[in-house]
């Protein structure tokens, strides 16, 4: 689904990754974990396409990232920002609507099948009696729920989050990070997030990948545990 060739980035001077290969399946729930500054976001915002990687090649289904236009790529990855979103005078409904671009008519006007795929994804989220309100009025949790939902609408095989759970308080974070396994097993979904919830990740994600400046490092959860990289990178120990 994801494959990253022998990749190099950074920002700068200063190199973040260097030689990253790794490969992330469909059906799967992966947490991307490392110190801050370590190249998370820099990583995820290079698979959606949004930053430069200085060498090798980000695939997608065997295609290159680089080969695969914008309108198309659209239909291919959604990507939710750490960005605490608030938009007054615009319901859930509406934002999650957005997801919907890619697929609209030249005028942007939704047809029944985009309003029932709205529909089905606030439904998805849990989100449905929030449909007429605003999110100037909502929790952050809920706001998260609804950027989950619009990504959802943009019916993308691959979701990727930035530190989804930031803001949140700890039932909220395990709630979300439930949400986001049940998507990649029930929709096979490939899905990527950034964290600093290890416990959280260790019991709810298939794979983990970690960086370790300047590597990366992905292998199944249980065997990334075992490993001793976790512990080796933040200087802690983990009880199995």
């Amino acid at each position: 689904m994801i494959q990253l060739d022998h990749i190099s980035l950074g920002y700068g001077s200063r190199q973040l990754l260097t030689d990253a290969s790794a490969h992330f399946e469909k059906g799967q729930l992966t947490a991307l974990i490392g110190r801050n500054g370590s190249g998370k976001s820099t990583l995820l915002r290079a698979i959606a396409g949004l930053g430069n990687i200085a060498t090798g090649t980000i695939r997608l289904d065997g295609e290159s990232l680089a080969a695969i236009p914008p309108h198309r790529l659209a239909t291919r990855i959604a990507f939710v920002t750490t960005e605490r979103v608030r938009i007054a005078n615009l319901r859930c409904r509406d934002v999650v609507a957005l997801g919907r671009a890619p697929y609209t008519n030249w005028i942007g006007r939704m047809q029944e099948e985009d309003r029932r795929i709205v529909e089905e994804a606030l439904a998805a989220v849990g989100m449905s009696s929030y449909a007429l309100r605003t999110m100037d009025c909502m929790s952050d949790g809920e706001c998260q729920r609804i950027m989950i939902a619009r990504a959802l609408a943009q019916q993308t095989p691959i979701i990727l989050l930035d530190e989804p759970t930031s803001f949140l308080d700890l039932p909220n974070r395990y709630e979300l990070c439930r949400l986001l396994q049940r998507l990649a097993h029930e929709e096979q979904k490939c899905i990527l997030f950034s964290t600093h919830e290890l416990d959280i990740a260790r019991s709810l994600c298939d794979t983990m990948a970690l960086i370790d400046t300047p590597h990366l490092h992905h292998l199944p959860t249980e065997e990334m545990g075992r490993s001793g990289l976790i512990e080796q990178l933040f200087h802690i120990h983990l009880h199995a």
